[in-house]
């Protein structure tokens, strides 16, 4: 699964099934340069030092 990257604040956002590249569950990458995001594997983001968006991920939904 991927996942979008904010590089400026170092957050992991679910995408947005059917949606543009970087549209995200919580909406919080809307207003964000696409300069500063990118498409990342969900493993390999927390893998590294990524947080995951609260909004997006809940400890209930496997990720």
């Amino acid at each position: 699964m991927k996942g979008v990257l904010d590089e400026t604040t170092n957050s992991l956002h679910k995408r947005e099934p059917g949606r543009s590249d970087f549209q995200t569950s919580c909406g919080a990458t809307a207003h964000v340069a696409h300069e500063h995001l990118r498409l990342i594997s969900v493993d390999q983001a927390l893998d590294g030092d990524a947080n995951r968006c609260d909004r997006c991920f809940t400890d209930d939904d496997g990720y």
